[in-house]
């Protein structure tokens, strides 16, 4: 497994003539002003407070400001959010959202997953822009060895290595798929877009496909691979405790005999979040050609990040 930090020079490049004025954010208005997010405790990671939103409903939401890029600049606070399923927000939840000034919110979850989990609560006048992002079918599968009941056969479909092999196909498959990649570029261009902003995007867990567009967010931003995998990998941190519950309450129900099968679909590992990197290195030659030909992001776009995102 290669562990080697993956360059993105030319995004880079991008920020250091943003900020030495060689490109000007010509015809790109200022970025809004930062908003105060209701949100506490904070983390530290990678030297920036990490500011997570504390709600009852959800657990696993994020602004994505505070960290330093390699240029010694900051990623603005109150611009990008990211987050977990919105379906059970409580009233107050609601309006510690509200307080965000969201714009745009955009939902990573296929049809299934938005059948089972419900409709989202979302401040009014907001709606979510629906762009699934395959998953390879991870919802349904677990759900349905769960519904085996079986031990042996969730042995079978979950053991042995076959859960942490699903879940670096479906890593791959966010660099391979070209519904992911028009899901995840648009997303991009959206953040760019200083009109939709701030942006709030999730999936079910905020985890997989959410995690994965914030690593690529950071690091075109010019964010140190340390980092950016860092803010990836605080998803374990802030989800341990409801996984946890998760599995207690299937065993206390006799549907699993060993919940731990989970644990390796419930978790973000580094190791799934190389295979997408050693995925569009194969693809692309690297995530700056993934970033570039993959999802299509012009210099344009990526100066428009710079601009919108990078102070």
């Amino acid at each position: 497994m290669r562990t080697t930090p993956v360059r993105l020079a030319p995004p880079v490049a991008i920020a250091a003539m943003v900020t030495l004025g060689v490109l000007a954010p010509c015809a790109v208005a200022d970025a809004p002003a930062q908003v105060a997010v209701a949100a506490a405790p904070q983390h530290e990671q990678g030297g920036a407070a990490v500011h997570r939103i504390v709600l009852q409903g959800a657990v696993n939401v994020r602004d994505l400001g505070g960290y330093r890029t390699g240029l010694g600049r900051y990623v603005r606070y109150g611009q990008v959010f990211r987050a977990d399923g919105l379906g059970k927000l409580t009233d107050a939840d609601v309006a510690k959202l509200s307080a965000l000034h969201l714009r745009t919110v955009v939902d990573f979850r296929v049809p299934l997953e938005v059948r089972q989990d419900g409709a989202d609560r979302l401040p009014a006048g907001l709606s979510a822009t629906a762009r699934p992002a395959d998953d390879l079918g991870l919802y349904a599968k677990t759900m349905a060895a769960i519904a085996t009941k079986d031990p042996a056969k969730q042995q079978e479909l979950l053991g042995d290595g076959k859960a942490e092999e699903l879940m670096r196909s479906i890593y791959r498959n966010f660099v391979t798929d070209d519904k992911n990649r028009e899901s995840f570029a648009q997303t991009l261009r959206d953040i760019a877009d200083h009109e939709r902003s701030p942006l709030l995007y999730y999936c079910t867990s905020g985890k997989d496909r959410t995690g994965w567009v914030s690593y690529l967010l950071l690091r075109a931003l010019g964010v140190p691979d340390r980092t950016a995998t860092g803010d990836y990998l605080l998803s374990n941190e802030l989800r341990a405790e409801p996984d946890r519950a998760t599995r207690e309450a299937l065993k206390k129900a006799g549907l699993m005999e060993n919940p731990d099968l989970l644990i390796p679909l419930q978790e973000v590992r580094e190791d799934y979040l190389r295979a997408a990197l050693d995925q569009a290195e194969k693809d692309y030659g690297s995530l700056e050609g993934y970033l570039r030909q993959g999802l299509g992001l012009d210099t344009a776009t990526l100066v428009r990040l710079h601009v919108q995102l990078v102070r």
